[in-house]
């Protein structure tokens, strides 16, 4: 049998309702054409961001059809009796849990050890403040299925120290509860390197990789720094052998010396060093003692001192000799392995190796990974609080729409409220894409604000508003407002940028003498704003005229005629203008007054329909076409269907400022100026209009 779904006619549209768990059950089988929105962002939702991502499988940041049945078929499975969903506790009960399936035997399993490792074994619900912090859950265990061990996992003392030097010199990985540990692999990786690392330095004791013995190591650190300059001595002797004249240039550095003789010498230490490391001969011989180069000696002579101990100099044939001794150790030092351990030194290595922990870690590791299922049970238990509590609250926002259309409560995409004009608006939703939005927002056919709003810690943010009832006379750019988010906090926000739609049919009524009022303002500026230039210009030139003329001498020229027949002519059109301009209201008024006395207000009101009414027409056309979906599908929504805003929901979204009930008001204001009483005023006009109709009639007999 197919399920019994009701809807209801709500914002122009049908929307099915969702009054029970049996709905939430079958909601898979209703047809997705039926459904408001298929599609909305996860982030800039007034929402628990964490339960959206949770909904949100494929973590694209988009919340879709598909994942809100899985969600809706998961969370209905795990929970006895899903009506409850609909009450939207912040609290499971444990009674709640459905155990007639595995998972949810499971589940209450988890809940029930997370209660017990809070101190609260008792305890009957759960809530998400006991599953917010998984580090405090997992503190006091050893093992909670990560596959990462720490020393508070280890059973000996010998085992913990390992698991930190591990930890220390391959680094380390913090597991649920926030520890320091290791993998698996680390281990593995660990006992290696040690092999690796013994294992070399036994092949570096073979008497061939270390002529000098122990001193092998410093000897060949010596070696490789003075090696480039003692084969450029040697170089530089066979060059002296070659050209009788080669030796006295390179040893020819008294110029330089002569230089070097006007600073401090100290200063000069690269200078020196660059020189040959002894006496360019064709000898070529390194004395050890005598006639070196300062700024090598000490490092020569510790070098001679262990390769060529005794002896007073050293020829070429001897440093090659050296040069191949040391080809064996330098293959060696190059091949070497377990540099990460090597901190620890051969005897440490050793050590561990024969202790052989690795398989004991490795069993530790085990053991941890065993409880896997059940530590990812615990986790779960957030995302079952998550889901009981908000499941309902996401449907209602997403399927129905029903929180936006429901007096007192505030839809998941309302920013908050916005407070402008003596006014406030609800209808305040974030802004992502700003270029998108205002190429759609016009669509929406209602009169949007957009606002950058700031906030005191200096958070930003742009919202968009939607004024949906009083007037627009003191509206403009760069007006200062106050918005509250729905946390309450505070922002201050400036327009930035108007969308101009019909707010009511009384304000479309107002716009054609608005506008008229403001071109007759308009131009009325203008003119006067020409005119006081022409009279600053006029009054500038003939200044700089007389003087120009006192400064010449005196010309007297004839007075020239007045054309009289020009000035005639231009009176004359005046007149005749003011005369036509007096005929047509002289007809227009002889018209209005032919009238009875009943067709004149009906007149009057035709005149006032004939400028007012298309502008009231238009407006009455856009107010019934009102639609919010635009504005969500610029914030990335996928809307379904209509969300109209008539009238009468419109007046319900802006709240005018308002007297309280009851409240004592004083119309004694000082500092307005003092008007004659409006009903005075009208009777007055009232009566003189009587008095004009009765001798328009008397003069017409």
């Amino acid at each position: 049998m197919t399920h019994s779904w009701s809807f209801s006619s709500v914002g122009g549209e049908k929307r099915v309702n969702l009054e029970s768990g049996e709905d939430l059950k079958h909601l898979h089988a209703l047809d997705q054409k039926l459904w408001t929105a298929l599609s909305c962002p996860v982030n800039g939702l007034e929402a628990d961001s964490r339960t959206l991502k949770l909904i949100d499988k494929d973590g694209d940041g988009q919340i879709r059809v598909p994942e809100i049945l899985e969600a809706v078929s998961w969370i209905c499975e795990m929970i006895a009796n899903p009506n409850e969903l609909l009450e939207q506790r912040k609290e499971l009960p444990l009674s709640s849990i459905d155990t007639s399936n595995p998972v949810g035997k499971q589940l209450l399993a988890s809940a029930r050890i997370i209660l017990a490792n809070l101190g609260k074994p008792d305890a009957q619900t759960i809530s998400l403040e006991d599953t917010a912090d998984m580090n405090r859950i997992f503190a006091e265990t050893k093992f909670n299925g990560d596959g990462i061990i720490t020393s508070f996992s280890a059973e000996t003392e010998a085992q913990s120290l390992v698991i930190e030097r591990i930890g220390a010199l391959l680094g380390n990985t913090p597991d649920r509860s926030g520890k320091p540990g290791i993998s698996a692999e680390s281990i593995v990786a660990f006992y290696g390197h040690c092999r690796d690392y013994v294992s070399w330095l036994d092949v570096g004791t073979a008497k061939e990789i270390l002529p000098f013995g122990e001193q092998t190591s410093e000897a060949y650190t010596l070696f490789e720094r003075l090696k480039e300059k003692v084969d450029d001595f040697f170089l530089r002797c066979q060059l002296a052998s070659f050209n009788s004249d080669a030796g006295p240039i390179f040893n020819g550095i008294s110029e330089s010396l002569k230089e070097l003789n006007r600073v401090s010498l100290t200063q000069c230490e690269s200078e020196i060093a660059s020189y040959p490391l002894a006496q360019v001969s064709v000898q070529a011989r390194i004395p050890v003692s005598q006639g070196l180069n300062p700024a090598w000696r000490e490092m020569w002579q510790a070098f001679c001192a262990i390769c060529i101990a005794g002896k007073n100099e050293m020829d070429e044939a001897t440093w090659l000799s050296i040069k191949a001794l040391f080809q064996p150790y330098s293959v060696w030092i190059q091949s070497a392995k377990g540099k990460p351990v090597e901190a620890l030194g051969k005897e440490t290595c050793t050590q561990i190796l024969q202790e052989n922990l690795e398989q004991e870690l490795l069993d530790l590791v085990q053991r941890d990974i065993n409880l896997r299922e059940e530590s990812d049970s615990m986790i779960l238990v957030d995302q079952l609080i998550r889901y009981y509590r908000d499941i309902f609250f996401v449907l209602k926002n997403f399927v129905t729409f029903n929180d936006f259309y429901s007096p007192g409560k505030k839809a998941i995409f309302q920013a908050g409220r916005l407070y402008i004009d003596q006014r406030s608006c609800d209808l305040c939703i974030r802004v992502n894409d700003m270029a998108k939005h205002k190429a759609m927002a016009s669509l929406s056919g209602m009169y949007l604000l957009y606002c950058d709003c700031t906030s005191r810690d200096g958070e930003k943010m742009a919202i968009v508003a939607a004024l949906t009832n009083g007037d627009i006379d003191n509206l403009m750019v760069g007006r200062n407002a106050v918005f509250y988010d729905r946390s309450g906090k505070d922002w201050d926000a400036t327009i930035t940028f108007i969308i101009d739609n019909p707010i009511s049919i009384l304000q479309a009524f107002w716009t054609p003498y608005r506008k008229l009022a403001a071109f007759i303002d308009k131009q009325v500026k203008k003119f006067a704003e020409d005119q006081d230039t022409q009279v600053a210009t006029d009054a500038t030139s003939h200044i700089e005229m007389q003087t120009e003329q006192l400064k010449q001498p005196a010309e007297i020229k004839p007075t020239e005629p007045v054309d009289v027949g020009k000035y005639v002519g231009i009176f004359a059109a005046i007149s005749l203008a003011l005369g036509a301009i007096g005929t047509a209201l002289a007809s227009l008024v002889a018209g209005f007054m032919g009238l009875v006395w009943w067709k004149m207000p009906l007149a009057i009101a035709g005149l006032l329909l004939l400028i007012s009414g298309p502008s009231m027409f238009l407006a009455w056309l856009k107010l019934r076409q009102r639609n919010l979906a635009p504005l969500l599908d610029a914030n990335g929504w996928a809307i379904n269907a209509r969300a109209l805003v008539n009238v009468q929901f419109g007046k319900a979204l802006t709240q005018l400022a308002q007297i309280p009930v009851g409240s004592r008001i004083n119309l004694n204001d000082p500092f307005m100026k003092k008007k004659v009483p409006m009903a005075q005023l009208v009777f007055l006009f009232l009566l003189l209009g009587v008095l004009a109709y009765m001798l328009w009639m008397f003069l017409m007999k």
